[in-house]
């Protein structure tokens, strides 16, 4: 009868586990509402299960994610349209993807970055391996999937660094030309931190002096672009939305920069700014870049005050290339046209727009593609209506921009 007991005790436990997961709410204009809650539920539960093994002492939390991502994997694998091979550009790894169609003239090339957090994720990864092939298809394009070294292992700037070579060395008018690629019509992109990185990478190229070629385009889906503000509307509104929740971005930025916990714990309670840094918040000011409609009924107040001491050891907090809602005004003008997809339900929502508006402010073309019932990450999930529906739109943008 005992053994009967602890049966039924263990499977209480897990029916109550499961509904847990499963019943996290969904917000209503949310199309396949099921087969979301079921992704962002086995997504929450793998997260929550690596957070407690690092607890534990058993395994660090990144390792265990990845670990269970690897079944995700895909190796190098060309079909009949397009050629994929893992191979290096300045010692950067990357996954390289030539279209075997014939050409009339020289073709496009993207040069993109996966999300991840700066800590998950590859080029090989099947939900990126399936984007960045279908974009070579899509366009008859070379796309470089760019595999940047990740934190906790590594932090800022390396990841930027890895990726702002790959791409500076894919510029050079020789390497371009091996691949038969137009000069004229190259385009960065990325998703999340990916996005980030974009952004980060196209601000840079304006800056140096070395680099002959400019991009066509940027194309950037749901970027993170600030972590100074992690209390605007959009990061109160979706705490606790499917996919990226508010603690999971501070996880994300705080582990960019430090193993540190203390800077988790102050960007955590929104007070990692020092006061002599606060002159930056201008440049983050929600009441002033956002569009009135998304402001809804939040009041602003800005960020506390916080240690000098962290953002002195951690100055990429304050950074362009980190953040790159904190180029001034000046470094906006002369980017290229741009792409900006921005999700409703998503914590970072408002860096997208308030980065298109600070863009349009310096004269930037763009087109801003706000997707009211999506969530973050959308656009990977090609199982799904809406990932179908964004990714096209992605693609058809970049067919007739670049």
């Amino acid at each position: 009868a005992a053994d009967m007991g602890t049966k039924l005790l263990a499977f209480c436990l897990a029916s109550a586990l499961l509904a847990y997961y499963i019943y996290s709410p969904i917000p209503e204009d949310i199309e396949e509402p099921w087969t979301v809650m079921l992704i962002s539920a086995s997504l929450q539960a793998a997260w929550d299960l690596a957070e407690l093994g690092e607890q534990l002492g058993l395994m660090p939390f990144t390792d265990t994610m990845m670990a269970m991502m690897t079944s995700q994997y895909v190796p190098p694998t060309s079909d009949e349209n397009v050629t994929v091979t893992d191979t290096e550009l300045s010692n950067v790894p990357v996954r390289l993807y030539v279209p075997r169609t014939p050409s009339d003239g020289l073709r496009r090339a993207v040069v993109y970055f996966h999300g991840g957090g700066w800590s998950l994720g590859q080029a090989g990864t099947k939900a990126y391996d399936d984007l960045t092939r279908w974009t070579a298809n899509r366009l008859n394009a070379v796309v470089v999937s760019v595999n940047y070294r990740l934190s906790p292992k590594y932090h800022f700037p390396v990841q930027f660094e890895d990726v702002y070579s790959a791409t500076k060395f894919f510029l050079q008018s020789s390497v371009l030309s091996q691949y038969g690629v137009d000069p004229e019509r190259v385009c960065v992109a990325g998703d999340s931190a990916g996005g980030n990185l974009a952004a980060a990478v196209a601000q840079q190229l304006l800056e140096d002096p070395e680099v002959k070629t400019k991009l066509r385009a940027q194309a950037l889906l749901y970027p993170a672009l600030q972590a100074l503000d992690l209390n605007l509307p959009s990061y109160q509104d979706n705490t606790h939305k499917p996919i990226l929740s508010r603690w999971q971005m501070v996880r994300f930025w705080s582990q960019y920069f430090t193993s540190d916990p203390s800077l988790r714990e102050a960007m955590a309670s929104n007070s990692h700014v020092p006061a002599e840094w606060s002159h930056l918040l201008r440049f983050v000011n929600w009441s002033i870049l956002l569009p009135e409609e998304m402001k809804k009924d939040h009041v602003y107040t800005a960020p506390a005050s916080g240690s000098s001491a962290l953002a002195q050891r951690y100055p990429g907090l304050l950074d362009p290339r980190a953040a790159p809602l904190l180029a001034s005004d000046a470094q906006l003008h002369g980017l290229p046209l741009t792409y900006v997809l921005t999700c409703e339900h998503d914590v970072l929502r408002d860096d997208g727009v308030m980065y298109v508006t600070r863009l349009r402010a310096a004269g930037v073309p763009v087109t801003h593609d706000h997707a009211k019932d999506a969530f973050h990450g959308a656009l990977t999930f090609t199982n799904l209506a809406v990932g179908r529906r964004l990714s096209d739109r992605y693609g058809e943008w970049l067919d007739q921009n670049l």
